[in-house]
């Protein structure tokens, strides 16, 4: 015997959105997490449901409050951005950090974007370069680039244009065009020597999974 989740997880994929939004609903009002969260997608895309930021924003809270990642990003951002509540930085990285504590990369590259700037939490480059860390080292381009730039200027980690080199070069792999000049710009600040070190360390370079 299948549960109310289980069956609107079939007819979700099957297409059947209003047979799916049903079950998610029975499920999500009994305290199940995954249906929350998914309920709150639903009405963030409008899939099966007009969309409703504020109704998405209020499942989000619910499996957040649970302790799902997923939902605890997805309310960062509803905080971040004013959707479906009032726009509140404090609030946004309060989520994103209990987010990014559980591993979701965006959320601690957001999160050091909020240290970096002071938005939410004080200033604190070091912070800003530690979850930068976090997030690059599951892979994150974005987040490879900002802490190649942390090494870069020395800002929140000791200035050192061989790590800078080896970030840059990995989010240019990954095709983020933001790094290419900055790679250019830490490889004209090292000797060739330190160059073949840098692409050694990044060739050797295996993200966090």
């Amino acid at each position: 015997m299948t549960g109310l989740f289980e069956d609107g997880w079939a007819a979700y994929e099957r297409g059947d959105y209003p047979v799916a939004l049903k079950q998610f609903r029975l499920a999500a009002e009994q305290g199940d997490v995954r249906a929350q969260y998914n309920l709150g997608i639903a009405y963030d895309n409008g899939e099966g449901v007009p969309q409703d930021h504020v109704e998405a924003a209020k499942w989000f809270r619910s499996a957040a409050e649970q302790n799902d990642a997923r939902a605890q990003y997805n309310l960062a951002i509803a905080y971040d951005s004013g959707l479906g509540v009032p726009q509140d930085s404090v609030e946004a990285a309060r989520w994103y950090h209990r987010a990014a504590e559980q591993g979701i990369a965006l959320a601690q590259y957001n999160l050091g974007i909020a240290y970096d700037s002071g938005d939410g939490v004080p200033q604190d480059s070091a912070e800003a370069a530690k979850w930068y860390l976090s997030a690059a080292e599951q892979g994150l381009a974005s987040a490879q680039t900002n802490l190649g730039t942390a090494y870069a200027t020395g800002e929140g980690v000791d200035q050192s244009y061989v790590l800078a080199h080896m970030w840059f070069s990995l989010a240019v792999e990954q095709g983020n065009d933001n790094s290419r000049e900055n790679l250019k710009i830490a490889a004209g600040n090292i000797t060739a020597e330190e160059i073949a070190t840098a692409q050694k360390i990044a060739s050797e370079w295996k993200p966090n999974q």
